[in-house]
């Protein structure tokens, strides 16, 4: 029976694709009906063009670098602002990448430009890639006419999101090489260098201090049980992936998020500036507050705030402004609220909404900074401490021995 590879939309309005077998067209759109998606793109499979459809979701099931997005980005847009035509546009840019992912998708949506399609459609047809954010720009500049401008306002954006990912990674990659370091340090000091010394202390035949039994203790532990603190960590491993399968896990382990010791109030602002800065780049290429609205809240990762932005949908829905539903959710800094009534009695609301993005940002960095000089001592004295237990549980017995000698 015949194949037909489709993409589309649906229920609840997200984009899908896959293939259906159906013996026409017809009835494989009727399937499609029967499964609640309703399709914009149809095309029957032969046996080699399946095998490249197979190919082309396998890569499509990889993410493509922030960084590599923003820079075709800005490409399409200086190629665009120079006057080149849109679909040569498209592939000079396709021809400048090395990530297989994107190539693909530049090239897929240069073929629905030669068959007419607008670019925002093409765009549309590859959700792991193009974001909707992204294409709902795009939709508004080829709307407008500002397709060029609005291409670097995407790009600007994009290059600030993975320069802020790029600054958090940096001052995080120190203390996470530390730790795992440490740890791997004394593991393999209490298994394998420990035992051995521990086993010459014990010949002595006297009684053993405190600290001297504890660290035999625990080097006996790790040398004879350390397959069981491997399974006790992968059942831990599995039990909270369970949990965190369902909705209710992932929604309470978002909200624990936000409120950890230290690192909650830096989720939270990581969130109110990703959140502030989309919705100011989608008002600034001219999208509409309630799309605006909808976009931003399918891109966030956080329940808690998609629940919120849920209500704030609603509320704007039914005639209310930004600032009051932001208010009533008690999630957002109070800024945030304060500083949409300011922009929207002025009519900057854009404006405002970017103000408030690069000012939680620069906390961002602050916070990160201020953490880190804390959390770097912290660890050396945690490492000191455990070390120095160490061997001082090792020369005690020593000393003992020299007096009792002496």
């Amino acid at each position: 029976m015949p194949i037909f590879a489709y993409a589309g939309f649906n229920a609840a309005g997200h984009r899908v694709s896959g293939v259906v077998e159906g013996s026409n067209r017809r009835t494989a759109l009727q399937q499609l009906k029967v499964q609640g998606v309703v399709a914009v793109d149809l095309t029957q499979q032969t046996a080699s063009s399946h095998r490249r459809w197979e190919i082309s979701t396998i890569l499509q099931q990889r993410r493509v670098p922030v960084t590599e997005l923003a820079s075709a980005t800005r490409q399409l847009a200086t190629l665009l602002g120079a006057g080149i035509p849109l679909e040569e546009t498209v592939a000079t840019v396709a021809g400048q990448q090395e990530n297989d992912v994107l190539v693909q998708a530049l090239n897929q949506t240069r073929e629905e430009l030669l068959q007419g399609q607008a670019l925002y459609q093409g765009l549309a047809l590859q959700p792991r890639v193009f974001s909707d954010l992204y294409v709902n720009m795009v939709k508004v500049g080829e709307s407008c006419g500002t397709l060029d401008q609005v291409m670097n306002r995407l790009a600007d954006h994009l290059e600030e999101q993975a320069q802020l990912k790029s600054r958090i990674m940096a001052a995080m990659a120190y203390p996470m090489l530390m730790a795992v370091i440490g740890t791997g340090v004394l593991f393999f000091l209490l298994t394998f260098v420990v035992p051995k010394i521990t086993r010459m202390i014990q010949d002595i035949g006297q009684e053993l201090p405190l600290p001297t039994r504890l660290l035999i203790g625990l080097s006996n532990f790790l040398s004879s049980f350390w397959w069981l603190l491997v399974l006790a960590g992968v059942a831990v491993f599995f039990g909270v992936r369970r949990y965190l399968g369902t909705e209710e896990g992932k929604f309470q382990f978002d909200r624990r998020k936000l409120s950890l010791p230290l690192f909650g109030k830096l989720n939270l602002l990581l969130a109110t500036a990703r959140f502030t800065r989309t919705l100011s780049t989608l008002l600034r290429a001219g999208v509409p507050l309630l799309s605006g609205l909808e976009i931003v809240r399918s891109l966030m990762t956080n329940r808690v705030f998609k629940k919120a932005l849920d209500d704030t949908i609603t509320a704007v829905r039914e005639g209310e402004s930004l600032a009051q539903p932001l208010e009533r959710a008690q999630i957002f800094p109070k800024m945030v609220s304060q500083m949409a009534t300011v922009g929207e009695k002025s009519g900057e609301l854009d404006e405002m909404l970017l103000k408030v993005a690069e000012t939680y940002e620069r906390q961002v960095d602050t916070k990160i900074n201020a953490l880190l000089s804390l959390l770097e001592p912290c660890m050396i004295l945690l490492m000191g401490a455990v070390v120095g237990f160490i061997v001082m549980a090792i020369l005690l017995p020593i000393f003992q021995a020299s007096q009792g000698v002496g």
